[in-house]
């Protein structure tokens, strides 16, 4: 028996991930993702290479009211830099997503598993987090700034000696697409190796 419906054939995975783009910050708006669809996104994020399983990295998931006050203070510390004004409108740029999902590299020196192959594993995580976001439908963008390598504003985050911010991950509903742009064609940077 055939069955045939007059809506569209979802898109299959493979269709999703070739489509997958980054929205401008500011068009990341509320709603978020809910507790379960966070905590669904979380254990995507996790299922990533991690040789030695190690776990070479952790979340820090920040909303709501927690969010505002982090970003308050982030524009606190841009006002005191002699880069102000260029801080400020990064910082701006972290306050319409209702969800920042922060990617702490946690990489243990002297491992046998060189502290290359964890960082790569922290940057899996945050592909992940972009690519669970847009799976379930909401929009997400890697935006790492001044924020992740200045020590006070890295301080707010609490990090432990040797933790680097891996990703600043902002999510939330897509208000309007991002315009297309040119992306690299396999043909220039796939090659088969012939010996």
């Amino acid at each position: 028996m055939t069955v045939t419906t007059n809506s569209p054939a979802a898109p299959s995975t493979t269709d999703r991930l070739a489509l997958r783009r980054s929205p401008q910050p500011d068009a990341l708006v509320a709603p978020g993702p809910d507790a379960q669809e966070i905590d669904r996104l979380v254990e995507i994020a996790l299922r990533v290479p991690d040789h030695g399983r190690l776990s070479p990295w952790r979340l820090i998931l920040i909303a709501g009211d927690a969010k505002e006050k982090w970003v308050g203070r982030l524009m606190e510390l841009a006002d005191a830099r002699e880069d102000a004004a260029k801080v400020r409108v990064s910082t701006r740029k972290l306050s319409s997503a209702p969800l920042v999902v922060v990617v702490v590299s946690a990489a243990t020196p002297g491992h046998k598993v060189p502290e290359w192959e964890q960082w790569l594993s922290a940057g899996a995580v945050c592909m992940n987090v972009l690519n669970g976001a847009h799976a379930m439908g909401y929009g997400a963008n890697w935006l790492t700034g001044w924020h992740a390598y200045d020590g006070q504003a890295t301080a707010l985050l609490d990090l432990a000696d040797g933790e680097k911010v891996a990703g600043v991950i902002l999510v939330g509903s897509v208000a309007e697409e991002a315009a297309p742009r040119p992306r690299a064609a396999a043909a220039d940077v796939a090659r088969w190796l012939t010996l």
